[in-house]
């Protein structure tokens, strides 16, 4: 059984807002440069082992975060009020939030404030680790069945790029039931679906979601989560650090509040979202895949992996990977200034590409190995 010391604050977050499982990491030496560790990733070693320099925005960059925030405050809280409202009507109110770390972590504090807000309920949420090809934390959820028995996990992320997390969620859920005898629900609960990955969405609009733009600095200080051997041990939650020395620079909670002070006005623009979103077909078709297989036949990409579709990924491309080039569906889209001015600081060229669903993509250089 896991003790509830466990259960420890990390970050720079309410507890009110969030809990994260996750082992406190910060005194490690992680981070590799990001050649270092691109040339590494595609060795083989896995990206969970290592983490990536935080990159540090430059004044320009952080004032096009500010203008994305002021634009897009409304639109962000349209949508995460939207999918908690499916959410609510869909699950019940016996329910938990369970954020995938680290996108999914503002979402679901916008969620949970969200049903505070708007219907006064108080939904308990907590933050763990998913990782690509190594599935979710099973302690971290056998912890949260043990604090909370009776009640439903709703899995909340930020949005969906080739919906890569999405099947790791349901294939995690199926081993932890031929483990532990326990029946959770795989559907993923997104602010953004522009991969048509999921049912469970506020949108399908493939925008800027702020908190895409920068890294621990909106994501309570906290980084990647890392599952290394080295650190985390059986019992273990998976870890991640906590960049306390970017105190001065963090905007996580100025995000949460900027987005939840736009509640109360948008509810009807919400409940309009909400009738909408109930009227059409939310089927998952798994159509950003089909741009993802053009984009791998007509650039001769050998590795999807290599493939980054989606306003969110593209930025993390831009901020910590080695990008090869940046396609945009219009470079006239005002909605992607800051890909534009990343591009231009790190000196990666922009290509106008129209034959794929999402306003832009960030295709990853393919890096020269021994092997």
């Amino acid at each position: 059984m896991i003790k509830n010391e466990r259960q420890s604050v990390l970050g720079s977050y309410s507890s009110e807002d969030v809990i994260f499982l996750l082992k406190d990491l910060s005194a490690a030496d992680l981070e590799k440069s990001t050649a270092e560790r691109e040339l590494a990733i595609q060795q083989g070693i896995h990206y969970s082992e290592m983490l990536p320099v935080e990159y540090q925005p430059t004044r320009e960059y952080l004032q096009l975060f500010d203008e994305s925030l002021d634009t897009y405050k409304q639109k962000v809280a349209i949508a995460a009020g939207a999918v908690c409202e499916l959410v609510m009507e869909e699950k019940g109110r016996n329910i938990v939030f369970v954020s995938l770390a680290r996108a999914g972590t503002p979402i679901g504090i916008l969620m949970k404030r969200y049903a505070q807000k708007a219907h006064g309920w108080t939904i308990p949420h907590y933050s763990v680790s998913i990782i690509r090809g190594r599935g979710i934390d099973e302690n971290a959820l056998l912890y949260i069945l043990d604090q909370h028995p009776g009640k439903r996990l709703v899995f909340i992320d930020g949005w969906t790029g080739k919906g890569a997390i999405s099947k790791e969620l349901a294939r995690s859920v199926r081993l932890f039931e031929e483990r532990h005898g326990r029946v959770l629900d795989d559907e993923l609960a997104v602010l953004a679906d522009p991969g048509h990955c999921s049912s469970l969405f506020g949108t399908r609009e493939d925008f800027l979601i702020p908190s895409a733009c920068l890294n621990s600095t909106v994501s309570g200080l906290v980084s990647r989560t890392v599952l290394n051997d080295n650190w985390i041990k059986g019992s273990d939650f998976h870890g991640a650090k906590v960049y306390k020395e970017l105190a001065e620079q963090d905007v996580s909670n100025q995000y949460i509040d900027v987005i939840t002070a736009e509640f109360e006005a948008a509810l009807p623009l919400i409940q309009q979202a909400k009738a909408e979103l109930q009227q059409m077909d939310r089927t998952p078709t798994w159509k950003g895949l089909q741009s993802i297989e053009t984009i791998q036949r007509e650039f001769g990409i050998q590795d999807t992996n290599l493939i980054k579709p989606g306003a969110g990924e593209t930025t993390r491309v831009l901020l910590r990977r080695i990008p090869w080039k940046i396609l945009v569906k219009d470079k006239s889209d005002s909605r992607l200034k800051h890909i534009f001015q990343l591009a231009k600081e790190r000196n990666v060229p922009v290509e106008e590409y129209k034959n794929m669903s999402y306003t832009c993509c960030g295709l990853i250089k393919p890096m020269e190995t021994d092997q």
